[in-house]
């Protein structure tokens, strides 16, 4: 799948968000290794600490169904911003799982969009293999 393609995903995904509170909408595309594609949104709760990220949705979904190695992910803000450190150590975790980094995309409603990796975003990120150290 094309960046392109997984951004795409993301937007159309972000029109499913539950943000009645920050009216901040994010939408997620995450793109499994087996060519599937997992998309999430932020629900939030009036109970703010319960709320789940876009991206945390996605990877969920994606284990929940028997995936766990990616080759991207996708995520759209109204202003392109990055994800929040707890989706950083969510995604990293199963980035150390397969061994090789992958791209990231951050992107607006119009698709345009920075690329990065989840290595750069999380440099010495806490990982299976540091519970072995």
């Amino acid at each position: 799948m094309t960046a392109d393609q997984l951004v795409a995903a993301a937007i159309k995904a972000r029109s499913g968000a539950y943000a009645p509170y920050s009216k901040y909408f994010v939408g997620a595309a995450l793109a499994a290794t087996d060519g599937r594609v997992f998309t999430g949104v932020n629900v939030e709760n009036a109970s703010y600490g319960l709320t789940i990220c876009a991206e945390r949705t996605a990877v969920t979904k994606a284990v929940s169904e028997g995936a766990l190695e990616f080759d991207a992910i996708a995520v759209v803000t109204e202003n392109g911003a990055s994800m929040c450190g707890a989706c950083r150590q969510v995604v990293s975790e199963f980035v150390a799982r397969q061994g090789r980094d992958i791209p990231v995309y951050f992107a607006d409603p119009t698709g345009a969009y920075s690329e990065t990796t989840i290595s750069a975003l999380l440099p010495g990120a806490f990982t299976p293999g540091s519970l072995d150290d």
